[in-house]
């Protein structure tokens, strides 16, 4: 029997029990999975460390290895996302509508998808926020993480299978497939027996590969080539600081701008200001023609207006207008968070509703497209595309409904 048959029995058999285990019990869970973070750091961090290692052998940016890297404050950080996610209201059980008709009584209520698989790259904490959310929801977990992180991923699971074992949960509501190969993400994929709905992470070729070749329901994840417009009469430096906020507080994080569209009539004025700040952390600027004639920096390619940098490069365009910067955003957009920086409500509305993001901003940095920065505790991942999850994906987007229908022994006439 494969490894990935075996752990997909697992969380299978896991399901029921998880799906009638109480709020309580699923809250104690996560606070004895919290404590076993706390207790497990050192092996956590020499496990990250060996990982971290690898990556630089590798020779693996810095952006990147940034999201892989593990600390004392972001593991403390992770443990207390535990807490904060047994503090959340539990959406299972919640009844959404009810109504009546043909004297019945008919309610609309929340459940657990069931068992969940995920499939991602680089970013061990994923382990941790994508268990602690599934199981909240009543729903058992199969991780499957990158090879790039799994010294820092197996060590995590050992943690949270440890804070299970002193719960009422059962520890295979939570595994992990250790063999990194690519023959397992594509025999995973196949287990629609077992598995509800698969959840990749990661870059646009493993999105694509899973979204091409699964037999199980996908909720698709979404590639950040994100966008900042500069409209005519933004406050020039609150705009700067918003840029270098959305450019370089993590640049490998998938909500980073990667393009900034600048309003001709501003552009003179804002552009060499945004670059003096941007230099600070050497940033590389990739300009349009307009731009390069007014600060000194690399000219960009028609590739540049669609990367997904995840490193200290931003491409920028000067446009005629914000019809001009719309059109750019439709054209380039991976539907994942752009932003406008304007004094104008009109444009501001026009923006809001031209733009078809998961996440449309108004004077704000598009980093706080983030599960914890809206309130969900953390995330599992920020979804691009319109069917059920749209946006971060949090404890309501990891459940599906039934109907329960109460009658007095009803029969259809």
């Amino acid at each position: 029997m494969s490894e990935v048959l075996k752990k997909c029995q697992n969380v299978k058999e896991a399901e029921f029990n998880l799906r009638t285990t109480n709020t309580q019990s699923k809250n104690e869970a996560l606070h004895s999975i919290g404590k076993m973070l706390l207790k497990n750091k050192k092996e956590i961090l020499e496990a990250n460390q060996k990982d971290v290692n690898t990556a630089y052998e590798k020779g693996v940016k810095e952006s990147l290895i940034d999201r892989l890297r593990l600390t004392e404050k972001r593991i403390l950080a992770m443990s207390e996302s535990c807490d904060k996610v047994a503090l959340l209201n539990d959406p299972v059980g919640e009844i959404l509508t009810s109504w009546i008709e043909n004297d019945l009584r008919i309610a609309q209520m929340r459940v657990p998808i069931g068992a969940i698989g995920m499939i991602y790259e680089s970013r061990p904490n994923v382990t941790l926020d994508a268990s602690i959310l599934a199981l909240k929801t009543g729903n058992p977990i199969l991780l499957r993480g990158g090879s790039d992180a799994i010294h820092s991923n197996i060590a995590i699971t050992n943690a949270l299978k440890e804070g299970l074992r002193e719960s009422d949960l059962p520890e295979t509501a939570v595994e992990i497939i250790e063999e990194t190969n690519r023959e397992n993400v594509m025999e995973m994929m196949k287990m629609k027996a077992y598995l509800s709905l698969i959840i990749p992470r990661g870059g646009a070729s493993l999105i694509n590969f899973v979204v091409e070749n699964s037999t199980i329901p996908v909720i698709e994840t979404g590639v950040g080539n994100c966008h900042i417009y500069v409209d005519y009469n933004a406050d020039l430096a609150k705009s700067v600081a918003i840029i270098n906020n959305a450019k370089t507080q993590r640049p490998g994080t998938c909500n980073t701008v990667e393009t900034v569209l600048i309003h001709e009539q501003v552009a003179e004025e804002i552009l060499p200001m945004m670059k003096k700040k941007l230099d600070e952390k050497a940033v590389e600027i990739r300009g349009c023609k307009r731009t390069a004639n007014i600060i000194t920096c690399k000219a960009a390619v028609e590739d540049d207006w669609q990367r997904e940098f995840l490193d200290y490069i931003l491409a920028v365009r000067v446009v005629k207008d914000i019809d001009d910067a719309i059109e750019h955003i439709m054209n380039f957009s991976t539907h994942h968070s752009e932003a406008i920086l304007t004094n104008d409500l009109n444009n501001a509305g026009r923006f809001t509703n031209a733009i078809d993001s998961a996440a449309v901003y108004v004077n704000t940095s598009t980093r706080f497209t983030d599960g914890e920065m809206f309130g969900f505790g953390g995330e599992i991942g920020i979804s691009t595309q319109k069917l059920h999850a749209r946006g971060p994906v949090g404890l309501k987007e990891l459940t599906s409904y039934k109907y329960v229908i109460l009658g007095d022994y009803k029969s259809r006439g």
